[in-house]
């Protein structure tokens, strides 16, 4: 089988160890099988994409509506290879599945609207499929309302033209979008878990996502509540993908 890439942009060491043991799990794939190129140490460089199964893409504290002149140096080159990446991903319609940050980026490459006007609270999100959600094999075997963690600062608020709307909640009107049959993002982490949440939750503590004296109280509620379907979403990717 050809290896599936997961492209991660977070700096902070913890984190991002932590998010690539978060999609090993979910996905099933051994280290051989999910390969992870560190976006804020090494430049991606040209991508044979058919070296690959498929391309994953995690979260971080970027944003993609944030001004140009605010980004950082590394976010600007960071987010004009990834535009260069879709560009090929989205003309040959290749497996691409972006989580949180990528839903900005692919929803911003798409000429959606991205801005701040739908955050959400870090913790558990209540998440509803739409009909075609239902129909995705994406989303097979997952319940039209299951729960999911997340929280961002940040969100799509207009779907681009040519994208189908998956999955929605009451306070963020897209949740998961597709472009073409094979171009998938979440607003959720599908790749999260108690442990990998409170982890984010130390790690970006003093981040602006929320009060740092509220870090416990987030754990608590995070616990209160049992996500068990978001990895299906993964474990779909791979088998539907893997080549």
């Amino acid at each position: 089988m050809r290896p599936f890439l997961l492209l991660s942009i977070r700096a902070e060491e913890a984190a991002a160890v932590d998010e690539h043991d978060g999609f090993r799990r979910a996905t099933g794939l051994g280290d051989a099988d999910l390969h992870r190129v560190q976006l804020t140490e090494n430049e991606l460089g040209r991508l044979e994409l058919d070296d690959w199964s498929g391309i994953l893409l995690g979260g971080g504290a970027f944003n993609a509506s944030d001004p140009e002149s605010a980004k950082s140096a590394a976010q600007r080159r960071i987010e004009a290879e990834l535009r260069t990446l879709l560009d090929e991903v989205v003309a040959r319609d290749f497996p691409f599945l972006g989580a949180c940050y990528g839903i900005g980026v692919l929803g911003t490459h798409q000429r959606g609207i991205v801005d701040r006007r739908y955050p959400e609270p870090v913790g558990p999100l209540s998440i509803s499929l739409t009909d075609a959600g239902m129909a995705d094999p994406l989303f097979a075997g997952v319940p039209r309302e299951f729960a999911a963690y997340g929280g961002h600062k940040e969100a799509l608020a207009g779907l681009p033209d040519q994208a189908v709307l998956l999955a929605e909640s009451a306070a963020c009107p897209v949740q998961a979008f597709r472009v073409g049959r094979n171009v998938y993002a979440t607003q959720f982490h599908p790749e999260l878990d108690l442990a990998g949440i409170c982890t984010r939750i130390e790690v970006y503590r003093h981040a602006g996502y929320f009060e740092p004296d509220q870090a416990e109280v987030l754990k608590a509620r995070a616990a209160e509540v049992d996500v068990t379907h978001p990895v299906t979403l993964l474990r779909n990717f791979v088998t539907t993908h893997a080549r």
